[in-house]
């Protein structure tokens, strides 16, 4: 970690909310995000990264890009891989993988790649290459560049470190983060999750309103580099802690569910990540609901698609409810909900404007639908 000059780090989203993600990064403060497939590419040094890691809410892995340089033939990329300053990132005592894919180039095999980069690292830096480390060094060549990188994260962000249980098919929180940003959450109003499963969007929205920073409770790659200097990050957690929770709003966030095992699972959750006190679950279902708030909010669900889970001839009749309720009862809120299927948005005769872009959710093409203030 010895690099003095910026350099390019990519933060990783799941396509389609590329642009989601942009604004994130713009309102936390970082210059000039770009969009590109897959991901945001922002300019920084090393604080960044950890920055990035300890605030950032949508992205799902965040890379440094340590170096990059065009490559025709395996020779080719031994040789350059050896130039890299493995020393200055890498420690001789700390395990490392290596990860490549090769697109649209000369270089087409993988395997033989990622061997070439991991035999220059044993040789400059000394640090051992094994498959199953926590630390890994992704290689891409696309186009005949090549581009290396180290995965500063570690295990994918959504996993905050407070979550024990969860359901079938449960939304990852750092795409959970994404659509309440997308459905207009301003971290005040009060939030709903009508079908809240192992409550993930309420929990989101919760520690989004008490200034809660989503990696404050795990530990992460960069902590495993050379030069890693952990009295500086922990200087930062806690200034950047304290500078989020001044932000702290009153938010009340809601879940109900119709599974009592659920609901457990939420209030446990909620436990762990310290939003026990913002938040209320109840086993309600559906037909039932009611306002939780006098001040209108956001109702936001994730119901089942019926691909995954039950017959999806038996999803309408819920969904059908599910907007009857919010038409009854709810006026003022909006709604947004989760979907694979623009058939089941219908069905719930609410008046969602044009969707958001198809993104991937565990093989599933899902969408947000959401409303403006209802009637």
């Amino acid at each position: 970690m010895t690099r003095e000059t910026d350099f390019e780090i990519f933060l990783a989203v799941v396509p389609g909310l590329e642009p989601t993600l942009c604004a994130e990064l713009s309102e936390k403060g970082f210059a000039a995000p770009r969009p590109e497939p897959g991901g945001v590419t922002i300019q920084g040094g090393w604080p960044d990264v950890w920055r990035a890691n300890l605030e950032i809410r949508g992205a799902s892995r965040i890379l440094a890009r340590i170096d990059a340089f065009r490559v025709v033939h395996l020779s080719q990329l031994d040789k350059l891989a050896h130039r890299v300053d493995w020393k200055g990132l890498l420690r001789p005592d700390v395990p490392v993988r290596v990860e490549a894919s090769c697109r649209r180039s000369k270089i087409y095999h993988a395997g033989a790649a990622a061997e070439r980069v991991s035999k220059a690292i044993e040789a400059v830096c000394g640090a051992p290459v094994n498959d199953e480390a926590a630390l890994c060094v992704r290689v891409r060549i696309e186009d005949n560049l090549c581009t290396l990188s180290v995965d500063t994260s570690g295990e994918l962000l959504h996993r905050r470190g407070f979550k024990a249980e969860v359901n079938k098919a449960p939304m990852r929180e750092t795409l959970a983060a994404l659509f309440l940003r997308e459905a207009g959450f301003d971290g005040v109003e009060p939030v709903l999750d009508p079908m809240c499963g192992s409550g993930t969007f309420v929990i989101e929205a919760a520690e989004m309103g008490a200034g809660l920073l989503p990696g404050r409770g795990r530990a992460f790659a960069f902590e495993l580099l050379a030069g890693f200097d952990a009295r500086a990050w922990r200087v930062m957690k806690a200034e950047r802690s304290e500078q989020a929770a001044t932000a702290r709003s009153e938010t009340r966030c809601f879940g109900s569910d119709r599974d009592a095992g659920a609901i457990r699972m939420s209030r446990t959750n909620a436990e762990r990540a310290g939003v026990a006190a913002m938040t209320a679950f109840d086993i309600t279902p559906v037909k039932e609901l009611s306002c939780p708030a006098e001040a209108p909010g956001l109702v936001i669900a994730n119901p089942p698609y019926g691909a995954r889970i039950g017959n999806k001839k038996s999803l309408y009749a819920v969904y059908g409810a599910l907007g009857d309720a919010l038409r009854m009862r709810f006026s003022g809120w909006r709604a947004a909900i989760v979907t694979t299927d623009p058939a089941l948005a219908r069905a719930t005769r609410l008046p969602f404007e044009p969707p958001g872009r198809p993104v991937d959710h565990g093989g599933l093409k899902i969408r947000l639908y959401t409303t403006g203030p209802l009637r």
